[in-house]
């Protein structure tokens, strides 16, 4: 049975509450995919407390399923991206519907992924299907949703703390475990370039869905 605590809980006057909701999502709407990086080093103090708020997600029964590898070593990074770039090339070119290949024509991807070198940071974000106690697994239950989560407020603490991301999601990944050699309970669940952008950096003008066209009230 677990120990309950008394929660903590700031109570916020309803102008404050709309104050800083409103800051937040002006904030958040202001962050951009970038794929252009300067090589400009960023301190692992920032990358550990981004992280530190990502690992204070909800999970089921709290069981925490993610893992979290924050890769700086140029030659490890030259190694992720070949492998992935390896992948990608096949998925442009045999993988991929044609359908697919449409939607993204307009962003001019290819299968090249030069950021994976440039970016001083890649967060490599892996999912714990199941724990290994010893000999014996204990399963993990809610994982995908778990690690979502986590990873959107890892994106957060990272916009907040004025570095540029990118959601990176090579198909299939399995090259991550195997280069950062992690245990067979961990999955990849994607990376995360991290850094500054590059001068006269450039990102597609798109726009969100309007509030009403994603929010239903009943």
């Amino acid at each position: 049975m677990a120990r309950f605590i008394p929660l903590h809980f700031e109570r916020l006057a309803p102008g404050e509450q709309a104050a800083r909701v409103e800051e937040f999502a002006a904030r958040m709407a202001a962050r951009r995919s970038v794929r252009a990086f300067s090589a400009e080093p960023v301190p692992l103090d920032l990358i550990e407390a981004a992280v530190r708020a990502a690992a204070s997600a909800p999970s089921g029964a709290n069981q925490q399923p993610w893992t979290f590898v924050a890769v700086g070593d140029p030659e490890t990074k030259r190694r992720i991206r070949q492998a992935a770039e390896a992948e990608e090339k096949l998925n442009y070119e045999k993988r991929m519907p044609e359908e697919w290949l449409e939607e993204i024509e307009p962003f001019g991807t290819d299968w090249r992924k030069p950021f994976l070198e440039t970016a001083p940071w890649l967060i490599a974000v892996f999912r714990q299907d199941y724990a290994l106690e010893g000999e014996s697994k204990r399963k993990h239950y809610y994982v995908q949703e778990s690690v979502g989560i986590a990873t959107g407020l890892l994106l957060a603490a990272l916009h907040q703390a004025g570095l540029a991301t990118l959601v990176h999601t090579p198909s299939p990944m399995g090259f991550l475990a195997e280069i950062l050699e992690r245990p067979k309970n961990e999955k990849p669940f994607l990376l995360i370039p991290v850094g500054y952008p590059a001068p006269g950096a450039e990102v597609p003008d798109i726009e969100k869905k309007p509030l009403e066209a994603v929010l239903k009230v009943r």
